[in-house]
């Protein structure tokens, strides 16, 4: 591969993995993210496995990027299953995780 060729792509792919892909919808932005202790009198409704790239090419991208574009994908998800709330119930392995779907009849809650 050529220098100059190689740069252009070292370039795309450094900025590539330092964008935030997932954006949020009208609904999920209105789901809450918890703690397992914080929905014991809510209903668990499901569960949801979401999952993002880790690495773009070579390049690990940053934890915190991937641990939001998760919950941001979650929440989405979460909104169409008729929840208002999840909980992570798994860590974060290859870009992947998994959440609980609650629905919080308690509007305090919310």
């Amino acid at each position: 591969m050529k220098p100059g060729l190689f740069l252009t792509f070292l370039s795309i792919t450094l900025l590539a993995s330092g964008c935030t892909w997932v954006k949020p919808t009208p609904q999920g932005e209105q789901i809450r993210v918890l703690n397992a202790g914080q929905v014991t009198s809510c209903k668990k409704i499901g569960k949801t496995t979401v999952s993002v790239l880790a690495k773009v090419a070579f390049v690990k991208r940053s934890e915190k990027k991937i641990k939001r574009e998760l919950e941001t994908m979650a929440r989405n998800s979460a909104s169409s299953m008729g929840g208002d709330t999840v909980v992570p119930v798994s860590e974060i392995s290859a870009g992947e995780q998994s959440f609980d779907v609650y629905k919080c009849a308690n509007p305090e809650q919310r």
